[in-house]
């Protein structure tokens, strides 16, 4: 492939995938200019790996995987907590409704991230990359270089989880009423 076609085959990649990518990176680690920083990583290094020769058989899977190994960096780097705290505070995802369903989408929304949080990084990475990033089981398996199989499981076993937590609670808050 020419170097001007390698160009605008990456350009539209970009232009694809940047702002899913930057959101992933931002959900993951609560911090605008540093999410910004990664997805610009993550293109970075994929553009690299691509003029170097590298065959990328799927474009988002490999963009995802990229994105992730600069995430587990950055956590190792930061050594606290993960965007999820941060969420709870009330620095993330806002959803934009009426005023009322706003108020109880926003509770909804901490309960949901207050029993995310209480996941293993591996299911909660799952479900983020399922429900909020919207990505298929093939598209995670491959960004997560593992098989369709335990992906879906993992997602499976997750909502379980999420599941039993919002259970227990809805049995606690009733006990106290």
């Amino acid at each position: 492939m020419s170097h001007e076609k390698l160009q605008r085959t990456f350009s539209k990649l970009y232009d694809d995938y940047s702002d899913a990518i930057f959101r992933h990176c931002y959900f993951r680690i609560s911090k605008r200019e540093r999410a910004i920083d990664l997805m610009q990583e993550t293109f970075m290094r994929t553009w690299r790996y691509v003029v170097k020769g590298g065959e990328i058989e799927y474009p988002r899977a490999f963009l995802y995987r990229v994105a992730n190994n600069l995430i587990i960096n950055e956590y190792e780097r930061r050594k606290h907590s993960s965007s999820l705290d941060a969420l709870e505070e009330g620095t993330g995802f806002q959803p934009a409704t009426q005023e009322h369903e706003e108020t109880v989408a926003r509770l909804d929304t901490e309960i949901l991230i207050s029993h995310l949080a209480k996941l293993n990084d591996s299911y909660r990475t799952v479900i983020f990359m399922r429900y909020v990033d919207g990505l298929s089981i093939k598209d995670i398996a491959e960004s997560l270089n593992e098989n369709e199989n335990n992906i879906s499981v993992r997602v499976h076993r997750a909502l379980i989880r999420l599941r039993k937590f919002i259970e227990e609670q809805e049995e606690a808050n009733e006990k106290r009423t």
